[in-house]
């Protein structure tokens, strides 16, 4: 029965890729907030989540972790690491030994420490040539959270969000879809009853032609691809200007994505 939960990520827990009716982004972790609160008497759960796009591991430790650590939750979720990994010339086991510093900070103080691994990148353009990067960190993953008690939010098994239908417009975040199996097999981890089956299979799609994956290929290389190489090379980041969503509340989260359901 927890009773606090405080989300500490990125992009991909600040759901980025799942838009609600205002704009702002809902995501996998608002979603597995609503799954806890709805074990628990009306009103007695809190939620923070701290997390901000395209922040790297050291600027999740230094702007997100002391906020989690004084809040000492019932859980905490930690998914950091990625946009390292996604960085020429990174290694991941040096990210590895960073990320674990800050896993020993957490259990010290949290009940529960939920590690995310990343994505099988196999079948997503531009990333794919990082899978066997991104499985090394993966291991390192596993194994801090083998020394430290924690459970593990693996992405790289839930083969349901490999189809493209879970993944928004820029082939780099989650849609509304792959959010929502993500905070299904969240609360699989935790050994809570969910409502439907993260792997449920997707309807059967028409099979495409050559020409139509080409034109999507093109038209994703404009809007999204050059934009993103773009900000590389300004030393920009996505999320510079954007601040955490702070406390939550799960009724508002369920009014969110039922307007846009």
């Amino acid at each position: 029965m927890i009773g606090s939960y405080v989300a500490v990520g990125d992009s991909f827990t600040e759901g980025v890729g799942d838009p609600g009716p205002d704009g702002a982004f809902v995501g996998w972790a608002d979603r597995f907030a609503v799954l806890l609160a709805d074990r628990r008497p009306e009103g007695d759960f809190g939620y923070v989540n701290l997390a901000v796009r395209g922040k790297l591991l050291d600027q999740i430790v230094e702007d997100q972790l002391p906020r989690a650590v004084e809040l000492a939750p019932d859980l905490v979720s930690f998914c950091a690491g990625g946009n390292d990994i996604l960085r020429p010339g990174t290694d991941p086991d040096e990210v590895a030994e960073r990320f674990e510093r800050a896993i020993a900070a957490l259990t010290s103080v949290a009940g529960t420490v939920m590690v995310t691994t990343g994505f099988d990148t196999r079948g997503i353009p531009v990333l794919k040539h990082l899978r066997g990067k991104i499985a090394t960190y993966n291991g390192h993953v596993r194994a801090v959270a083998d020394r430290y008690g924690c459970p593990v939010l693996d992405l790289w098994s839930l083969k349901s969000i490999q189809d493209r239908r879970a993944w928004d417009g820029d082939r780099l975040h989650l849609g509304a879809e792959g959010h929502t199996r993500v905070a299904l097999r969240a609360g699989q981890v935790l050994g809570l009853e969910v409502p439907a089956d993260p792997e449920q299979p997707w309807p059967q799609l028409p099979p495409r032609g050559t020409l139509e994956i080409r034109r999507d290929d093109v038209h994703w290389a404009r809007e999204y691809l050059v934009p993103w190489i773009g900000r590389r090379l300004r030393g920009e980041s996505s999320g510079d200007h954007v601040t955490a969503k702070g406390t939550l509340s799960p009724d508002d989260i369920k009014l969110r994505i039922a307007s846009v359901a």
